[in-house]
């Protein structure tokens, strides 16, 4: 059902090499830019990942409870990108481990503060 979701930057390279290097561990590459606006995904018309320059110029801000969640194919996979994540500099928001039988998480920010987590379900 998503088609893609839109995080917001006041430094657009710094973001930019970050969601390079860890979307990258996905499979994921840049499959639209322009300008202000970058996306990536692993197909074009898949679901996708975009970082922008607020459309009315203003200062991007953190949403207070958004959070975008990233599937992953193992517990091992999400403990990897979350390692990846922190050595781009990404900030703790809660290390990988299980959050109930069957969900497997893993919580940071990224370099603007938008808050992520990589999971896996099984």
């Amino acid at each position: 059902m998503i088609g893609y979701v839109t995080l917001g930057t006041n430094d657009l390279p710094r973001a930019a090499a970050f969601y390079d290097a860890l979307l990258g561990e996905l499979g994921a590459k840049r499959i639209m830019e322009f300008g202000s606006f970058i996306l990536w995904g692993n197909k074009p018309g898949g679901p996708s990942i975009a970082v922008t320059k607020p459309y009315d110029g203003k200062p991007a801000t953190v949403g207070n409870g958004v959070m975008i969640a990233l599937a992953a194919g193992s517990r091992e996979q999400v403990d990897k990108l979350y390692a990846k994540a922190m050595s781009l500099g990404a900030t703790d928001e809660g290390k990988p481990g299980p959050r109930s039988d069957s969900f497997y998480a893993a919580y940071f920010r990224d370099l603007d503060g938008n808050k992520l987590n990589f999971f896996y379900m099984g």
